[in-house]
C-alpha cells in the first residue's frame, strides 16, 4: 500500500489481463460487451478495439451474434492499440485471434501501466489448432474464462467451430452458414468421412 504525506492510503491502479475464449457461438463477444458496459457504468474510461478485417456486422462496433453492440475502433495491427490507448482505465479487444503475435506484448505493457485489459477470441481454428496469439494471451492472463456453445448435432458442450464450406484458408469470416459449433466426438466423426 502506498500512503500520502498525511498518511492516508492512496488507491493504486492495478492492471490485469482477462481472456474470454471458446468456439464460435459460445457468447465470447456478449461477455466482453457485458464487462465493458459495466466498466462504463462505473464511470471508467473504456476504449474498445477490433481487427479492421472484421466487418461482418459493423465497421465501427463490436457486435455479438444476438446483436448487442458497443462502439469500437477498428485497427489493422496490435501496435495501433498502443497508439489509441491514452488516458484509459479499461481496454477491450474483440476477435483477438485475428491480430498478430505482437498483441501479447501490447496487452502486457497495458496491464503493466495499470490498465485492465479484457480480450475475447477463438481459442482454436476450424481444424482444432490453437489460433493466433490466443494461447500466449491465456498464458499471461490473470483470468481465463472459457465459454462453450452447444453442439448442434448432439447437444454436448461444443469443442470446435466446424467449417461447413470448402476452404482451407485459416481466416474465413462467417456465420451459421459457414460454421457450426460441434463437440469433440461429432468433430472426430466428420474427419472419418
Amino acid at each position: 500500500m502506498i500512503y500520502s504525506e498525511k498518511n492516508h492510503p492512496i488507491q493504486q491502479k492495478r492492471g490485469s489481463i482477462e481472456v474470454i475464449c471458446g468456439s464460435m457461438f459460445s457468447g465470447k463477444t456478449e461477455e466482453l460487451i457485458r464487462r465493458l458496459k459495466r466498466a462504463q457504468f462505473a464511470k471508467q474510461r473504456v476504449e474498445i478495439f477490433k481487427p479492421k478485417i472484421d466487418t461482418r456486422f459493423s465497421v465501427d462496433e463490436v457486435v455479438s451474434h444476438d446483436r448487442t453492440a458497443i462502439r469500437s475502433t477498428p485497427v489493422d495491427s496490435s501496435g495501433s492499440i498502443m497508439l489509441f490507448s491514452g488516458e484509459v482505465d479499461v481496454v477491450g479487444i474483440d476477435e483477438a485471434q485475428f491480430f498478430d503475435e505482437g498483441l501479447v506484448e501490447v496487452c502486457t505493457k497495458l496491464a503493466d501501466q495499470g490498465i485492465r485489459v479484457i480480450i475475447a477470441g477463438l481459442d482454436m481454428d476450424f481444424r482444432g489448432v490453437p489460433f493466433g496469439p490466443m494461447p500466449a494471451l491465456c498464458a499471461v492472463a490473470e483470468d481465463v474464462f472459457k465459454v462453450h456453445a452447444i453442439c448442434v448435432r448432439c447437444g454436448a458442450l461444443a469443442y470446435v467451430s466446424h467449417r461447413l464450406v470448402a476452404s482451407e484458408k485459416r481466416v474465413l469470416l462467417g456465420e451459421m452458414t459457414e460454421y457450426e459449433p460441434i463437440c469433440r466426438d461429432c468433430y472426430n466423426a466428420t474427419k472419418k468421412h
